[in-house]
């Protein structure tokens, strides 16, 4: 009796999942500092965007040559990216140093551009014609009534001797048993641009003791100045202000505006 005997089928192999020994490139480093890199020089060409080249170029650096530390080791297969990483992240840091320079400078030359303008527009008030009225010169700086204050720019500013005022029963500004006065202002534009009268401020104090002498608005004085002055020509605002009954003095002060010195003139009550 004979037995049937299957043949064995051939067994097929096993291949391993994964070599023994090896492991999965590591490139992150390499793309991220090209990738970095690239960004910093870019921003590096803008002087402005110095702060941003500078940052991404030294985290390019440091990543480009961490990652030429795993491509010796073997655990990384980009070498020539990573070191074209680390040397845009050195020419973006080079670049931030130049932008920085050029920022800094820019902003010093505007910063003195400006100072400059301010200075040649703040022009200094002295007086034209000199003297009190009465051919009588001023002691000090301070100017007297009929004096012109003349600034570099061509204004001209001249205030009158005061004037003893009424003010209506519904005057603002006045209080009883006080003595009221009219101060009247002339400006003259000699320049080659108009002026812009609205922003003209006009104070006073009165006495020895320098008290506010508050400004007195009813229906005949209080408007000031408005609108603007073409060269050549000139404005007149009359002004009132309340003062003790015993001040014999009284000081007005007038600031052509925000780009202009104030003067003041020394008037006797």
């Amino acid at each position: 009796m004979s037995q049937y005997t299957q043949p064995q089928q051939p067994q097929q192999p096993y291949a391993p999942a994964q070599t023994p020994g090896t492991r999965p490139a590591r490139n992150g480093l390499g793309i991220a500092a090209l990738v970095l890199g690239i960004i910093g020089t870019v921003s590096g060409l803008i002087p402005f965007f110095f702060w941003l080249a500078g940052i991404l170029g030294l985290i390019a650096l440091i990543l480009g040559l961490a990652g030429r530390g795993r491509a010796k080791r073997g655990e990384a297969t980009n070498k020539g990216v990573t070191t074209f990483g680390a040397v845009l992240g050195l020419v973006s840091l080079i670049l931030s140093v130049v932008g920085a320079v050029l920022t800094f400078k820019a902003v010093d030359d505007v910063v003195t551009d400006i100072n400059k303008a301010v200075e040649d527009s703040s022009a200094s008030a002295k007086p034209a014609g000199g003297g009190a009225a009465g051919g009588a010169e001023g002691k000090d700086d301070t100017l007297r009534q009929g004096d012109s204050a003349a600034y570099d720019d061509g204004l001209e500013i001249t205030v009158n001797a005061p004037a003893a005022y009424t003010a209506d029963e519904f005057a603002i500004g006045h209080t009883k048993g006080n003595s009221a006065w009219t101060v009247s202002v002339v400006i003259e534009n000699k320049g080659k641009e108009k002026f812009d009268a609205a922003l003209v401020s006009v104070d006073a104090r009165a006495g020895e003791d320098g008290v506010n002498a508050e400004q007195i608005f009813d229906g005949k004085v209080g408007e000031g100045f408005t609108g603007t002055v073409l060269p050549g020509r000139k404005i007149t605002a009359k002004y009132a202000f309340d003062a003790p009954a015993d001040a014999r003095n009284l000081n007005v002060e007038v600031g052509p505006g925000f780009e202009w010195d104030a003067s003041q003139w020394e008037l006797k009550l």
